[in-house]
């Protein structure tokens, strides 16, 4: 079979254009993404931790390259073969990689390089779902789908990873001036409310629900489905606000080690936090050179630029070690990630998705009987499960639809340049 001879399948052509139709909109929503910035901004990398807008790009179009064209098209050729090397993540059985440290070192390939090959890869696509055997189709549809699930993870990392790169920038540069639908946060008006969880068994991780398509997602990490026995608990039903959080910054929390784990109180000293990641004071430079902006106590940097802190709207960019420290000076704790689904799946929580991930005190572990996905794809989770805390929830920068009850982010506990914040819990009375 030659790049010029895909066999033609037999199968309903309808199911395979609504295929085409998710991978053209999961695509083009990352293209839309990338669209406000320029060539400069994609390039430059402003911590290892983070990567380049370009390189996402590159990478993400690369998991389709790598991991699901060949098996699809047996005979595809590569756009370039040192975009195999280039782009590779983590992916130890699909050979070395450039170091991650220096992703802003690719200034070559160009942007424009890069567009290319993900047109090329697209086309590629396109024309295998229409064209390859329907076994071959029943046998990689799936990692079709953990490739468009992989994609919108990294649609949320170019937004975190670039209000980072941006908030670098001594002139405190906006991604966007008029924000787009679902990228602002959502403030509170109301007090706390505390939700009373009665535990006992309850079962935790992904189950599809009745009328869920066959297709129905979740990642190796949510599965499998299982029993876990909780005390009765209490959950607070909003999160912490941004005006909660500067009482405790104003009462001294973070010259205060009582309320710190040994390793977060080493990071304060260390790194001289005082408040959140991109809390500006009115005498910081960033702040005081911008005559324009109102009086306030706190600034917050976003996705919208430099603005005065909006004290209902629910505090971000927080560590672990942050939350943390909260809960223990507000006199309560983070909620174990069970603990937190099953108030989820209750629906008794206000603002559990589209706001800010929610750390909780649960160590990123896998779940009893849990197994790899098969594959090249086994590297994608399993091996990261030490040394880091689960999140629960979603944020603004996570893509519509990619959120459910059952998912488990994860970061280490010092990683505080994420959509991250907290919510309330404590043991019942």
């Amino acid at each position: 079979m030659t790049q010029d001879s895909i066999p033609s399948s037999a199968a309903p052509a309808d199911t395979r254009t609504v295929w085409q139709q998710r991978l053209a909109s999961v695509r083009q929503h990352t293209a839309a993404l990338a669209a406000p910035l320029s060539p400069e901004d994609q390039c430059v990398q402003s911590m290892p931790d983070a990567s380049p807008v370009k390189w996402h790009l590159a990478h993400s179009t690369w998991f389709f390259e790598a991991l699901v064209l060949p098996q699809m098209w047996p005979d595809y050729r590569p756009f370039d073969s040192q975009f195999l090397y280039l782009f590779n993540s983590y992916y130890e059985s699909l050979g070395t990689r450039h170091p991650r440290p220096q992703r802003g070192l690719l200034t070559r390939p160009s942007a424009q390089q890069i567009q290319e090959y993900r047109a090329h890869v697209d086309a590629a696509l396109h024309r295998a779902i229409a064209e390859c055997d329907d076994a071959t189709w029943q046998q990689v549809r799936l990692l079709l789908l953990l490739g468009l699930q992989h994609e919108q993870q990294h649609q949320e990392l170019i937004l975190t990873d670039i209000l980072h790169l941006l908030s670098c920038n001594p002139l405190q540069p906006a991604y966007e001036r008029t924000p787009a639908a679902g990228l602002r946060l959502a403030a509170s008006h109301r007090p706390m409310r505390w939700q009373a969880m009665p535990g006992g068994v309850v079962h935790i991780g992904h189950a599809p629900p009745p009328d869920a398509a066959e297709d129905s997602f979740a990642f190796d990490n949510e599965l499998p489905r299982h029993p876990a026995l909780l005390a009765p608990y209490e959950i607070a039903d909003r999160l912490v606000t941004c005006g909660e959080y500067a009482q405790f910054i104003a009462d001294g929390g973070y010259r205060r080690p009582q309320h710190w784990l040994s390793d977060g109180w080493a990071a304060v000293q260390a790194q001289g936090w005082a408040a959140p990641l991109y809390w500006r004071s009115p005498e910081d430079p960033r702040v005081a050179s911008r005559q324009a902006l109102p009086a306030a106590d706190w600034y917050v940097f976003g996705l919208q630029g430099l603005r005065p802190m909006d004290p209902e709207a629910p505090v971000s960019q927080l560590s672990f070690y942050e939350a943390a420290a909260y809960a223990d000076w507000a006199g309560a704790r983070l909620p174990t990630e069970q603990e937190w689904e099953a108030a989820a799946s209750a629906q008794v929580l206000q603002q559990a998705t589209g706001l800010v991930w929610q750390w909780t005190r649960s160590s990123y572990d896998p779940y009893p009987g849990f197994r790899p996905l098969a594959g090249t794809a086994a590297e994608y989770n399993g091996k990261f499960m030490v040394g880091q805390l689960v999140l629960r929830g979603s944020s603004v920068a996570t893509p519509p639809g990619h959120a459910r009850p059952s998912y488990r982010n994860f970061f280490p506990p010092a990683a505080r340049w994420q959509f991250s914040g907290l919510r309330l819990a404590k043991d019942a009375a």
